[in-house]
């Protein structure tokens, strides 16, 4: 295991790679202290990856605004299990070189053996789920690349363990908000972060990386303390004039429906969109019982499709747009 005590001297030819991984931690450090311009490649999941040039000044405010959120200190230790191909795991060491953490690198697999116990650490969801058992060797842990499903968070309110869900994206150099699961029902906004909403009720940023607002697609309501998180404003379903969250009405299902499911729409005569259930792999699901449930009668799905497996990004993310697309005639 490579392993990097940031809180002493570092020299970068002090320290061996042993497998690929390792390397390209190495290589991003050699990077990121040799140059004050750091490329980075957003992770596509509302469209094709694209190259971002983010300044290294701002990446350090990022990890300090973190840190301070999560009380870390110099020394603690931290679990880099994420690639370094993207924001998520390149600001891990941005935060151990800045925050003077001492560093443990494992190779990023979805089902992780953690080999100790660790003050902070960063996951996707779906290395969450497959490392179930492993998670209380984690003090702290910030989740982020997709939503926390329901039976997820139902099963890390159970754990000793200070689980984050994040919501951020590259261009906000990663979180501009969190909420602690089992305690928040709203996202938090971060220190220095601003947020207001569009005509539309779509979220728009402000972080001190940039003098612009950021406008982005996703639908809030703004609390005292942050916002509450629907969707997507290209994910709306418009049926016969009803305009119809799939979010909203996923997390309604969510008790009621074993294995992953999205709610999505195909093309109907009558109504424009139709409103369907699209379950991944084939399991009983009985249409009757949710009309019994708190949805309108426009949200309730009229027909249920299988897919054998969904399309999903590198991070874990279901791409609803391809899902789409296999439901069209």
């Amino acid at each position: 295991m490579l392993i990097i005590d940031f809180s002493k001297p570092f020299k970068i030819y002090e320290n061996q790679a042993t497998n690929e991984f390792e390397q390209s931690v190495l290589d991003f450090i050699e990077y990121y202290l040799c140059h004050d311009k750091i490329l980075v490649q957003t992770s596509g999941s509302t469209g094709e990856p694209k190259d971002l040039v983010l300044s290294k000044k701002n990446m350090q405010l990022s990890a300090k605004i973190t840190g301070n959120f999560l009380s870390l200190k110099k020394n603690n230790s931290a679990l880099l299990c994420l690639p370094m191909s993207y924001i998520a795991g390149k600001m891990m060491v941005v935060r151990a070189i800045e925050l003077k953490l001492k560093l443990y690198c494992i190779p990023p697999k979805i089902k992780l053996q953690i080999p100790d116990n660790y003050d902070f650490a960063a996951m996707t969801p779906a290395q969450c789920e497959a490392s179930y058992s492993e998670l209380g060797k984690i003090k702290k842990l910030i989740i982020g690349g997709a939503a926390v499903k329901f039976d997820l968070r139902k099963k890390l309110e159970k754990i000793s363990t200070d689980c984050y869900e994040t919501y951020g994206m590259t261009e906000t150099i990663t979180h501009i908000a969190m909420r602690k699961i089992g305690q928040d029902r709203s996202f938090k906004v971060l220190p220095q972060m601003e947020i207001k909403t569009g005509e539309k009720g779509n979220l728009h940023i402000k972080t001190p990386y940039s003098d612009n607002w950021l406008e982005t697609n996703d639908l809030v309501e703004i609390t005292n303390d942050g916002f509450d998180f629907f969707g997507r404003l290209d994910d709306v379903i418009n049926s016969g004039g009803v305009k119809i969250n799939p979010e909203k009405v996923e997390n309604i299902l969510k008790p009621y429906i074993r294995g992953e499911f999205v709610i999505s729409s195909i093309s109907d005569e009558d109504w424009g969109e139709k409103i369907v259930l699209v379950v991944e792999q084939n399991q009983e699901v009985n249409l009757i019982k949710f009309s019994e449930l708190n949805l309108s009668k426009f949200e309730v799905p009229k027909e249920v499709i299988f897919l054998e497996k969904f399309p999903r990004t590198h991070s874990g993310k279901i791409q609803r747009k391809k899902i789409k697309e296999f439901l069209k005639p």
